[in-house]
């Protein structure tokens, strides 16, 4: 089954799109829409990677595996998101829905979302599990935060640690930053744990947390904002792997919580 799926919680309403990515396709509250609307956006899922990877490239143990250059000259985004994911269950307010990695990735696995809603939050959990050999990998979401609600265009608030310096290659250099102003398409660091603020001035305001320290902020563009949970920076398969194991599955969840102003 891959036919999207509607999720209700009080006045809140979720529509998960397994057929398309296993992506977020829209998020309504009080019957206003909190998502960018359109085939390639919404929240997708970033995995078996997040953001970009340098030339596709990415050493596995002693090989060096090259994916398909689809933001030349870097692979971005991972490849999860541009296959059919299968519906394993659903109930009124929850989804859980999986993946089988296949080719260009190199190794067998797969990943489970649990799409979980109630009338004031979105929790969005993923899990990459392997039974054969170990390989690399990162989880994350990228969703599109519609710029303007209601009329209200939103504004950010957070205190990251620091910003990761950017290249001229959009990747991080490596060196640490003090955070600067917008406009960002940049990653930053919360040792505390993702916590960013989107708030609509007299309208709502909804958090985007999460346990892990990275988070990726977009707002370059003119109709949506992007705040991007992630287990590590971009190319961090590259610079701080996270190993998925057949013992040890790597896990994420982010939460968005919102209420009306």
């Amino acid at each position: 089954m891959s036919d999207d799926i509607v999720l209700t919680a009080g006045d809140a309403e979720v529509i998960v799109q397994p057929g398309n990515g296993g992506r977020i396709g829209g998020l309504r509250v009080s019957g206003t829409q909190l998502l960018r609307q359109g085939e390639r956006f919404g929240c997708f899922p970033m995995v078996p990677w997040c953001g970009r990877i340098r030339d596709g490239r990415f050493r596995d143990g002693t090989t060096v595996r090259q994916m398909p250059l689809n933001s030349p000259p870097h692979a971005i985004h991972g490849t999860a998101r541009d296959g059919a994911w299968r519906t394993a269950r659903v109930t009124a307010d929850e989804a859980v829905i999986t993946y089988d990695l296949v080719e260009p990735w190199p190794h067998t696995g797969r990943i489970t979302q649990v799409v979980a809603l109630t009338e004031d939050t979105l929790t969005l959990t993923m899990s990459v599990e392997t039974y054969d050999s170990s390989f690399p990998a990162q989880i994350g979401w990228h969703p599109w935060f519609n710029r303007t609600v209601e009329g209200a265009d939103v504004t950010l608030g957070f205190s990251p640690a620091w910003q990761e310096e950017r290249g001229e290659d959009h990747l991080p250099t490596g060196n640490r930053l003090d955070p600067k102003p917008g406009p960002w398409d940049d990653c930053f660091g919360m040792p505390g744990g993702v916590d960013v603020t989107l708030t609509w001035p007299e309208r709502l305001e909804l958090k985007v947390a999460s346990r892990e320290e990275w988070v990726v902020v977009y707002d370059e563009q003119e109709a949506a904002v992007c705040v991007e949970p992630q287990t590590g920076p971009p190319n961090g398969l590259n610079t701080l792997p996270r190993l998925v194991t057949p013992l040890e599955p790597l896990e994420a969840t982010t939460t968005w919580s919102w209420r009306r102003l």
